[in-house]
């Protein structure tokens, strides 16, 4: 785990070239005006962890077509066990035009898997378009949490995908009509046995997620009660049946709702249709009857008490990229988050349109005018 020591930016977004040198474990914040480019660097920055960033853009979408087909993101750490270790992420080049991939690399070494940044580098990020996470779509609920177990388990991402690629083979042999039994069971088999897996690793992790929120101070920040629900979820809890006798179910139930399925599409039951509930705990008000203020003060909570998490687990606390979260808090709120990511430890990114929103912590944090970087 590390912190950032420099950073550099080529053809990114909006960026022509741009490079922060020098950068302490602290605060760090980013402010200038809409349009700017705040929000760009902290997506590069995330695009140094595992997965597709902030915006889970397209490779293709964070180029500079005025400049080039070429972008890329480097980045020097300090890490716990070396003294320096570069990263570097970009496309490509021997990608083919309109199905560009990403490419990444370690001290110069291009890397086959993502999942050996998780080694180097955790990032936790916070965004504005975060704010509808209690009032928007399950769907968005699940990417969240997933995310966040993926930070703890980075095999969560893999058993995702091969679900989800599962789930799309069998939709399309039911949408065809084809009678392909033994192919639909081999896919059925596989869903199983990786959505059982999923389900438990999202079990094991909202425990252990729950327990960090119990023991946090509230008086800023409120704590949340949670549950994941989903029919594995509920069938794994259940404790009287063990993991295989949920795949066995699970299969079964797959291969019962296929007429259903091949009219409607999808799966009826699956980790695909699983939810995550959040209540406000002192309240007891589900967090989408709470207000717009409670449920963003929820919601920074929960990613304090992830963040928490990974520093008691792992002895450091992940980089924090925090974008417009402190422009709704009032002045104590924001004075509360300060102190907490002071005591935290953690390296944290925040942004803002106004640097008086952060007179709290002039005087030590690292302060960077954006508008003055170099942009095309």
């Amino acid at each position: 785990m590390s912190t950032v020591k420099s950073l550099k930016l080529y053809n990114f977004r909006c960026y022509e070239r741009a490079a922060m040198q020098d950068l302490h474990g602290g605060l760090i914040v980013l402010w200038g005006a809409n349009g700017v480019g705040k929000t760009n660097i902290l997506e590069a920055l995330s695009l140094l962890s595992p997965g597709r960033g902030l915006r889970t853009a397209r490779v293709s979408d964070m180029q500079n077509n005025a400049i080039s087909d070429f972008w890329a993101v480097s980045a020097l750490l300090r890490t716990e066990y070396e003294d320096e270790v570069r990263l570097g992420t970009g496309i490509d080049p021997n990608s083919k035009k309109g199905a560009e991939k990403r490419t990444v690399r370690v001290n110069g070494k291009t890397i086959r898997s993502q999942t050996v940044l998780s080694k180097y580098l955790a990032c936790v990020w916070l965004t504005p378009q975060m704010d509808r996470l209690f009032i928007d779509s399950g769907r968005e609920r699940r990417k969240f949490l997933d995310r966040l177990v993926f930070t703890f388990d980075p095999g969560h991402s893999g058993r995702v995908a091969r679900y989800e690629n599962a789930l799309s083979q069998r939709s399309k042999l039911l949408r065809e009509g084809k009678d392909e039994d033994v192919w639909l069971g081999a896919l059925e088999q596989q869903m199983a046995e990786t959505g059982v897996a999923i389900a438990a690793a999202r079990i094991e992790y909202s425990r252990r997620l729950l327990e960090a929120c119990k023991a946090a101070e509230d008086s800023f920040f409120p704590r949340a009660r949670f549950s994941v629900k989903g029919c594995l979820e509920e069938w794994l809890e259940e404790g009287s049946a063990p993991a295989l006798q949920v795949e066995e179910r699970f299969k079964e139930a797959l291969k019962q709702s296929r007429p259903r399925d091949s009219l409607i599409g999808g799966a009826q039951e699956g980790p695909h249709k699983s939810d995550l509930l959040v209540v406000y705990d002192a309240k007891n008000i589900a967090a989408d009857q709470c207000s717009t203020g409670e449920q963003k003060a929820l919601l920074i909570g929960l990613i304090l008490a992830h963040s928490r998490l990974i520093k008691a687990e792992r002895g450091v606390p992940p980089i924090l990229l925090l974008d417009e979260v402190v422009a709704h808090l009032d002045e104590s709120r924001r004075g509360a988050l300060y102190e907490i990511l002071r005591d935290l430890g953690a390296q944290s990114w925040l942004t803002g349109t106004e640097k008086g929103l952060f007179k709290e912590i002039h005087k030590d944090a690292q302060f960077f005018d954006v508008a003055g970087f170099k942009r095309s």
